[in-house]
């Protein structure tokens, strides 16, 4: 499911459109942390693409954690 760039960055490799997958891997994720409400963008709250320590890059995103 993580993939290391060649910057070193874990990157979600399925890309933007997983939610389930994305809401799967933050149930169980230590680190989760909800963002703030205008960047949320799952109806899930407890979803990585909701967290705060991730960064959109064009295909996917980045976990900071």
């Amino acid at each position: 499911m993580w993939k290391i760039n060649d910057k070193g960055e874990k990157v979600f490799s399925l890309g933007k459109e997983a939610w389930q997958e994305a809401v799967a891997v933050a149930s169980v994720c230590t680190y989760f942390s909800l963002d703030d409400d205008d960047e949320l963008v799952s109806e899930e709250e407890r979803s990585c693409y909701n967290c705060r320590y991730r960064r959109w890059i064009p295909e996917s995103f980045v976990c900071l954690k």
